[in-house]
C-alpha cells in the first residue's frame, strides 16, 4: 500500500530502541550490543537529573559506527537552546553525522521532578517554536538571534567556526499531536514527527496523519516514528506487530520499555535480551548486522 501524497513512504522501516535507564556504563554496553545485533539506532531519555543524555550518546558514538543516536526526548522549553545546539552538534561531529534531536514541550506529571521551569502550555509551545528556530540559526552560523523568549547576540569571533554540523541539517523530530493544527504545522517545519493522538493510537490514525502531512508539503526523507513493545522470543510475532504501522507510513519503529522501575537487575537483563534478539524486522528482508 502506497500512501497518496506521502513522498517519503516506500514501506521500509528502521528500528531503534529507547534505553530505559541504568548507569552510564550499562547503557553504553547496551548500545554496543544494539549495533552488533543489527539495530539501526539508539535513543536515550533526558532526565532532569541522572545520567547525562548527551555525554552518554557521545560515548556511544565513539564506540559505534552506524547507529543513529538521539534523545527521546529533549524538553526544549526547559533547556537553554544554545546549550542544546552545542550538545547536538558535538554529537554530530563525533559520530560522523549520526545525530538526531527529538524535542517536545516537556511532560508534567507527579512522578517527575519539579524544577521551577515554565508550566503554562501556551508559553511552552511558544518557547518550543522559538527554540527550534534558534537551534537551527546557530547551526547555520548565525550570531544574532532575537525573539520573545530567547536572545542570542555575539560580536567578533566565537565558537561558530568550530560548531559546524556534519549533517545539513541535523534532523529535528518533534512530538506532534494529531489532528491539532498548530502541532501539525510545527511538525512540517521539522524533519520528522513523533506522533501523539487525540484518542487511542491506531495505524488508521497514523495513516490519516501521514496523508495530511504529505498533502501539506512534508518532503521526501521525512521521518514518522511509531513506538511500542515487541517480544524478544518470537520474531514473527514481533514483526507482525510493527507491520500495520509500517503500512500506515512509519519510517522508524522505537522499541520502548517505559514501565518503572527503569533499571535494576531484572530490567537490565530484559533490555539486553531484547537487544540481543535483534530488531523486529520481517525475516525475509534479512538483517543489517
Amino acid at each position: 500500500m502506497l500512501l497518496v501524497g506521502a513522498p517519503w513512504y516506500d514501506g521500509s522501516v528502521r528500528y531503534a530502541m529507547v534505553l530505559p535507564g541504568g548507569t552510564a556504563d550499562e547503557q553504553l554496553e547496551q548500545a554496543v550490543l544494539a549495533e552488533e545485533a543489527g539495530w539501526d539506532g539508539i535513543f536515550v531519555w533526558e532526565a532532569a537529573y541522572g545520567v547525562d543524555a548527551w555525554g552518554l550518546l557521545s560515548a556511544v558514538a565513539a564506540r559505534t559506527t552506524r547507529l543513529t543516536l538521539g534523545t527521546a526526548l529533549t524538553p526544549l522549553p526547559w533547556r537553554r537552546p544554545w546549550k542544546v545546539a552545542s550538545q547536538v552538534v558535538t554529537l554530530d561531529q563525533i559520530s560522523g553525522g549520526r545525530a538526531v534531536l527529538m524535542v517536545g514541550l516537556g511532560a508534567v506529571s507527579p512522578d517527575l521532578p519539579s524544577t521551577g521551569e515554565e508550566l503554562d502550555l501556551r508559553t511552552r509551545a511558544e518557547m518550543l517554536d522559538e527554540g527550534i528556530d534558534l537551534v537551527r540559526a546557530l547551526w547555520r552560523g548565525e550570531r544574532h538571534v532575537q525573539g520573545e523568549h530567547y536572545s542570542y547576540d555575539v560580536d567578533g569571533t566565537d565558537q561558530a567556526e568550530v560548531g559546524v554540523p556534519v549533517q545539513r541539517p541535523i534532523p529535528i523530530w518533534v512530538v506532534g499531536l494529531w489532528p491539532r493544527p498548530r502541532s501539525m504545522r510545527r511538525a512540517l517545519r521539522c524533519e520528522g514527527i513523533m506522533p501523539q493522538y487525540d484518542g487511542e493510537p491506531t495505524p488508521a490514525l497514523m495513516g490519516a496523519m501521514c496523508g495530511w502531512l504529505g498533502e501539506h508539503g512534508a518532503p521526501s526523507g521525512y521521518d514518522v516514528v511509531s513506538e511500542g513493545e515487541t517480544p524478544a522470543d518470537d520474531p514473527e510475532a514481533a514483526a507482525a506487530l510493527v507491520a500495520p504501522w509500517a503500512e500506515a507510513g512509519a519510517t522508524w519503529w522505537l522499541e520502548t520499555r517505559w514501565q518503572m522501575p527503569h533499571h535494576g537487575p531484572d530490567r537490565m537483563r530484559a533490555v539486553r535480551e531484547r537487544l540481543a534478539a535483534g530488531p523486529p524486522r520481517p525475516t525475509h528482508t534479512g538483517s543489517s548486522a
